[in-house]
């Protein structure tokens, strides 16, 4: 039924359960997955404290690194599970916007996605990634919890 499943990851706690699975899922469907997280760009005027502390380049390194080792749990866990797996880093403000892109530019027919279950003003606040992906995809979006 699915042959390419995105895993967007942002190394939190509920990402990493929905990325297990995900694998899982995609093991048991024969499809191959790819691994994804954005990190926002670099901006010199931000509430981000470590953009306040660091210079562009270290920035975008450091975001970089953390980023890969994200990706290197993704793609070990689909590997030890026998699952085929590529993996992208995106840069973007907008981490909904480039979760669908990717999906779309991958041609993966599933997206598997945490939430985080913030409720109330918090969650009216912070708004939620997965709610905008799951409002402007037209890629089926399966939501772990």
């Amino acid at each position: 039924m699915y042959k390419r499943i995105l895993l967007p990851t942002d190394g939190s706690e509920a990402s990493e359960r929905a990325v297990l699975a995900g694998v899982d899922f995609a093991r048991d469907a024969g499809a191959e997955v790819v691994a994804m997280t954005a990190t926002p760009a670099f901006h010199a005027i931000t509430a981000d404290t470590d953009m306040l502390e660091q210079t562009r380049q270290q920035y975008e390194d450091s975001a970089g690194r953390a980023a890969q080792r994200r990706l290197d749990e993704t793609v070990a866990l689909a590997r030890d599970a026998g699952v085929p797996c590529s993996s992208v880093q995106v840069v973007s403000d907008n981490p909904h916007e480039a979760i669908i892109a990717t999906a779309r530019d991958r041609l993966c027919d599933l997206i598997i996605m945490a939430s985080h279950g913030r409720r109330g003003l918090k969650g009216l606040l912070l708004g939620s990634e997965t709610q905008k992906v799951l409002v402007h995809s037209a890629i089926p979006v399966l939501v772990h919890r």
